[in-house]
């Protein structure tokens, strides 16, 4: 995990489970970690949580809203090997 819970109750464990959806941890034992902080109930609002800010991200990704500067320079290598940007030219 990065670095702490930021000074939010269940913290540590929203992060660590934040990073396992990112693909940066282990998605069982965040999940078992923040279950056994928040509870059932809990877990499952930070998994709509989740879903909510990656159907946000597709919403802006379909509707063609620019990538930001900063994202554009981390992704560029993946974008160019995938032809992403001719892609998405075409769409119109």
């Amino acid at each position: 995990m990065s670095g702490g819970g930021g000074g939010v109750a269940a913290g540590e464990e929203l992060a660590a489970f934040a990073e396992a959806v990112a693909g940066e941890g282990d998605m069982a034992a965040a999940i078992s970690a923040l279950r056994r902080k928040v509870g059932d109930a809990g877990w499952v609002d930070a998994a709509g949580v989740a879903a909510t800010f990656n159907a946000i991200d597709r919403v802006a990704d379909a509707t063609g809203i620019p990538l930001e500067p900063k994202k554009a320079a981390v992704s560029a290598d993946f974008r160019g090997e995938l032809d992403i940007d001719a892609w998405a030219e075409t769409r119109g």
